[in-house]
């Protein structure tokens, strides 16, 4: 009986991983570069030049749901009131790499 439970739990985690979006290969120093150009002239620092409180600093972040590598992305590529959608004009490695250099920026306060 145990083996068998062994057997169920193990296939389970194996399936599980089968459903695991892969994890995106961000290159942040190109993400630092594509923020330069195209972000940084309302979110320099991490901050927001049109909402204030809506910056990219790590309590925002997890205050407005956008502390994750999907959110970011998805708010990038779609855009949302003041902000552009940026889909079409940077590729998605760009907005890969620019939004994980949001995420690492974030993390160690915008220094």
């Amino acid at each position: 009986m145990k083996k068998i439970l062994t057997a169920i739990l193990l296939s389970l985690a194996i399936a599980s991983l089968a459903f695991v979006r892969p994890v995106l290969a961000a290159d942040t120093a190109s993400g630092a570069k594509i923020f330069s150009t195209n972000c940084a002239a309302c979110h320099m620092g991490g901050r927001n030049v049109v909402v204030a409180q809506k910056t990219l600093k790590q309590d925002a972040l997890e205050k407005y749901s956008m502390n994750s590598i999907e959110a970011i992305i998805h708010q990038v590529q779609n855009g949302k009131n003041a902000m552009p959608a940026f889909k079409g004009r940077l590729s998605d490695q760009q907005i890969e790499d620019v939004a994980a250099y949001v995420l690492e920026q974030a993390a160690k306060g915008w220094t």
